[in-house]
């Protein structure tokens, strides 16, 4: 149908989900062409200002209006929803300031949810905070440090979702040589904890040095800048490297190198960036991001296809005019937003459907043909952008801040500040597929995507499909193995080369990653977005050689992952791999965290008189029936009996989820005293915790009576989408949908769904 365009059944159910119109009940009210025409027309009106005629007008609405209808360029999704409407933010990337004072704090807060609640992403760097424990002049007390005030902003964050479509998404960054920065590196132990937050160090090309020659280094307090301590380098980047290598937390940006790219230095120096790592700002700024589809910028020539230059030569002018068009069209959060990001008019052009170009192109991901072709795209986006950027300062002037700027010094008038940006285009690449992410692998060559309720479409890589049918080895049955998670690696009937040329993700060794990463930086005025996949079996070292590779090769920051590293993957790997597994940690004395909850499960209810009130004890258990957790509530009971029974029911909550044998809680609560006991049932309650211990005693007596509940687990069904190795064990999923119920898998510092477009950084 005409009014659906060109989007892919998948790419209907995203659209219809987060970004077409709906009325007061919820109900759809636009089509995607109008959805369109909606951001054309809001487009179209800055370009009314420039340009008078009225047949020029014409062709340019129509350009801008078929560049997104045949997926060739997508916008950032705040553009997406907002454009054309009330709303009216139409940015993805935010940087707001955090200064040391508690007004400075609180006002970052706001703005915060000001922006969350349009859409955006916010960035922080807290380094300006006074470490933990340092004297407050104006109270006579104790600073409570950044990572506390990091916790104060994932609540409020928490609190405020984007515009009803996501939840927002931060960026916390702390330098290497803040005095607090061990318990930062260390502030994400506990899956669950600050989890708004991705979390990155800046590293200074000092610390770099020392790191190199094993010195140690100062910390410096950011208060009046004088040494206030050391530590060891190599310690320390070890350190990093044992956090990321256990759940891929914190991440590193160098931000001595962003500020050497910095375009405004005259302005200040950057400290942060968006939520993953791909847009430096300066504070108070945004920045609009779009992606040009790579695999729309190939053509067919005799019984090859090359990359169509004249193509993308097009899309990348239209794509650099229409993302300055947006920052005029743009209804900014707040004033200083607005004041700063005219200032510099920054915009981050990438790209998306890197992997399946290739795949057209029959070029292997993991070779030096790709990582040449990479500079090769990407240097040629840049000069054309640029040039478009020069004809636009011809047309309405430079960006305001250019004097002083580095365009300045190089003689080049231009109207943007930057140009280029790699984002990882999560659902914006759903939106314009099927096509691969960014600048990312295919993950996997196959996946099953839900159309209707119930019913399930099996999208394969469009390069792939293409190229298995023309040589003849295209079957169902091939499709059905890919989709069950086997790898064409393993297969004999598939011929050596195209093997060769199909790598996902984790076949391909980390630093194929790196180079990849560093070849499209080398021609990206921001920074790129990109996750080192690391195999299961990665160690330590192997992510510090990671992060040395990527420092010396020139990227602007890293973020790597290792596959199966996070706890929630045990809810859908091989149980028996996975007890094993356990049992060797714990023989190594790898501390044990907490099973992760559903969020539906069910329990019961108990009431039991003491002699402080009516105790009301809930019990709820988990998919399996095993007692879970405990929560108590004590009749209209506050201040320190309220605190302590919540103290109780938090411990032993702790104590079921971390594997705890139920005998050994109800030994330890049963029959402590307290100075008001009371009868129940014929029994002597000696006390809260007393009471607490017999009801856990009671259910687990008659639980299987009581509470023998069977879940449906739709996850199982449904993630043999993702690859298996040799072992059947699941790859880097790391939770469950909780929109749609397939698997979450991580990457670029989020977690996303490849079915319904759901994402949380």
């Amino acid at each position: 149908m005409e009014e659906n365009l060109n989007f892919s059944p998948n790419a209907l159910i995203v659209l219809k989900k987060r970004y077409l119109k709906k009325n007061s009940q919820g109900e759809v009210i636009e089509k995607p062409k109008d959805m369109v025409e909606r951001i054309v027309s809001a487009v179209m009106d800055i370009e009314k200002r420039y340009v008078t005629s009225d047949e020029l007008l014409a062709g340019r609405k129509q350009e801008f209006f078929n560049i997104i209808a045949n997926l060739e360029f997508m916008p950032n999704s705040p553009t997406l929803m907002n454009a054309g409407r009330s709303l009216g933010q139409l940015s993805a990337c935010f940087v707001v300031p955090v200064e040391d004072s508690m007004e400075s704090i609180f006002d970052a807060i706001k703005s915060t949810a000001l922006i969350h609640k349009t859409g955006g992403g916010t960035g922080f760097n807290f380094s300006r905070l006074r470490p933990k424990n340092s004297m407050v002049r104006s109270t006579g007390g104790i600073a409570s440090g950044p990572v506390s005030f990091m916790k104060v902003f994932d609540a409020a964050t928490q609190a405020v979702k984007q515009g009803g479509t996501r939840r927002g998404a931060n960026m916390g960054i702390l330098r290497i040589d803040h005095p607090d920065i061990l318990e930062f590196i260390k502030c994400k132990e506990r899956e669950g904890e600050i989890s708004n937050f991705n979390i990155s160090v800046a590293i200074t090309n000092d610390f770099m040095e020392r790191f190199f020659k094993g010195e140690d280094y100062n910390l410096i307090d950011p208060r009046n800048k004088e040494v206030c301590g050391k530590l060891n380098a190599k310690e320390v980047f070890t350190l990093i490297a044992e956090y990321a290598h256990r759940n891929g937390e914190p991440g590193i940006i160098f931000i001595d190198k962003i500020n050497e790219a910095n375009p405004t230095p005259h302005l200040g120096i950057i400290e942060s960036t968006n939520p993953c790592g791909e847009q430096p700002l300066l504070p108070y700024e945004s920045c609009n991001l779009g992606s040009i589809n790579l695999a729309k910028m190939v053509k067919e020539e005799g019984d090859k296809f090359t990359v169509d230059w004249e193509k993308l030569k097009r899309v990348t002018h239209l794509a650099t005019r229409f993302l300055d068009d947006i920052i005029d069209a743009n209804k900014f959060p707040l004033p200083q937003i607005k004041e700063n990001t005219l200032k510099t008019r920054k915009i981050g052009l990438g790209i998306m459907g890197w992997a399946t170009m290739l795949g057209y192109l029959g070029v292997p991901y993991n070779s030096e043909s790709a990582i040449e072709l990479a500079k090769k795209i990407m240097s040629f986006i840049y000069d054309n952008s640029q040039q478009c950027s020069i004809n636009l300062a011809k047309e309405r002037g430079v960006f305001p801040a250019w004097k002083g700027s580095i365009w300045e010094k190089r003689g080049i008038r231009v109207r943007n500040a930057t140009l280029t940006t790699i984002a990882p285009t999560g659902t914006i690449s759903i939106i314009a597929g099927p096509t691969s992410t960014g600048i990312e692998p295919i993950y996997a060559l196959c996946y099953f995507r839900n159309v209707l309720e119930g019913e399930k479409l099996i999208e394969v890589d469009p390069s792939f499909e293409y190229v298995a049918k023309k040589r003849g080895f295209y079957s169902s049955q091939l499709i059905e193995r890919l989709a069950k998670g086997e790898s064409i690696q393993s297969m004999e009937d598939i011929p050596s080369d195209i093997k060769r040329v199909f790598v996902t993700a984790l076949e391909i060794e980390p630093i194929w990653h790196i180079k990849m990463q560093a070849a499209f930086q080398e021609f990206t005025d921001n920074a790129v977005s990109k996750t080192i996949n690391l195999p299961n079996s990665a160690s330590i070292d192997d992510v510090k050689e990671a992060y040395i590779s990527a420092f010396k090769l020139g990227c602007k920051g890293i973020t790597v992952y290792r596959d199966g590293s996070r706890s929630e993957q045990v809810l859908i790997q091989n149980k028996e791999k996975d007890t094993k597994d356990r049992t060797k940690e714990k023989s190594k004395g790898v501390v044990t965290f907490p099973k992760p909850r559903l969020e539906v499960i069910v329990g019961t209810t108990t009431k039991v008189n003491t002699g402080c009130g009516n105790l009301y004890i809930t019990v709820n258990q988990d998919e399996e029936g095993k007692f879970f957790e405990v929560f108590t509530q004590m009749g209209k009971a506050g201040g320190c009996a309220a605190s302590q029974l919540e103290a109780i029911g938090r411990l032993i909550s702790l104590a079921l989820r971390g594997g705890i044998d139920l005998k050994v809680i109800v030994e330890q609560l049963k029959g402590i005293r307290c100075p008001s006991p009371s009868w129940a049932n014929g029994g002597k309650i000696f006390s809260c915790a007393d009471a607490i211990s017999r009801v856990l005693e009671k259910r687990a007596v008659d639980q299987k009576e009581l509470l023998e509940v069977k879940f449906k687990q739709p996850i199982k069904e449904k993630v043999s989408v993702i690859k298996k190795d040799s072992n059947e064990s699941l790859h880097n999923i790391v939770g469950v949908c909780p929109e749609c119920g397939f698997a979450l898998r991580h990457q670029e510092g989020c977690v996303i769904c490849d079915v319904c477009g759901y994402s949380k950084c």
